[in-house]
């Protein structure tokens, strides 16, 4: 009987850890590819950013790491941006999951223009791929990834499929109620998302990486084989603060059971 248990013991998936060095978070799990890095945050960015040069759109900021439990599950940064805006971050990991919790508050007299911002997920590991065609207009990665329209899930490439914009490839998908003018700078996709949730299959499709955010400015397919669910901060006004929060799981490839997890996580968002 012990021995019974401590079989299934071992066969139970370890929970996640996470790290956090040079503006990259790594989570590591038993799931394919053994971990997951995400540029953290790759940008901070100002509105009338879907037709203008990136560089007059970030909004350049330092970021610090103020605390790291020594069972890599909790970090804690601190964002501080040009404009004098200052992000905390709380990030712990779970079982098959990775909280955010963020506090976005403007200690200046001056109204600031972080809109939104830009956690970048690279799933080339995760979705068995390369970045060896990750700038063709719909590289191999693309494939494995997922948005919901209309209330299913529907595979990349989506139906029509923008291919002209200042900058090329990649597929923008504002979020309902966001301005069109206000998001990234790649072919922007007439479709708006019916859900905040986005993500992947891993190369075996038995895995799912899905992540959401509240609020969310964009989904975004990008070009360095990355999934982007861009969360919104909308300004600040001198002395004002703003909470946000996200997920992202990693989880069976269960899309129903998925989705009523998110929609308890996320009930702001769910369709009425």
């Amino acid at each position: 009987m012990l021995l019974a248990c401590y079989s299934l013991a071992e066969d139970k998936p370890k929970s996640l850890t996470i790290d956090w060095e040079q503006n990259f978070l790594t989570i590591r799990g038993d799931f394919p590819g053994g971990e997951l890095r995400t540029l953290y945050l790759e940008a901070y960015c100002r509105p009338g950013s879907t037709d203008r040069e990136w560089r007059e759109t970030v909004i350049p900021h330092t970021a610090v790491k103020l605390e790291a439990s020594s069972d890599r599950k909790l970090i804690k940064l601190r964002d501080k941006l040009a404009d004098g805006v200052v992000v905390e971050h709380t990030i712990t990991a779970g079982a098959d999951e990775v909280d955010f919790r963020l506090v976005a508050h403007n200690p200046t007299g001056k109204l600031s223009e972080a809109h939104w911002a830009q956690p970048c997920i690279r799933v080339d590991q995760f979705t068995g791929t390369t970045k060896a065609d990750a700038r063709a207009l719909v590289p191999q990665y693309a494939r494995k990834c997922f948005v919901f329209l209309d209330g299913e899930l529907h595979r990349l490439p989506t139906e029509p499929w923008t291919d002209k914009a200042r900058y090329v490839p990649g597929q923008t998908y504002p979020a309902p109620g966001v301005d069109r003018n206000d998001v990234n700078p790649r072919p922007l996709s007439p479709l708006i998302p019916s859900s905040g949730l986005c993500g992947c299959f891993s190369g075996n499709e038995k895995q799912i990486m899905a992540v959401a955010w509240e609020p969310y400015q964009e989904i975004f397919q990008g070009v360095i084989a990355c999934v982007h669910s861009d969360f919104r901060i909308g300004g600040l006004a001198p002395g004002q603060t703003k909470q946000i929060r996200g997920k992202i799981y990693i989880v069976p490839a269960d899309v129903p059971r998925l989705v009523k997890r998110y929609e308890k996580d996320f009930p702001e968002q769910v369709r009425k």
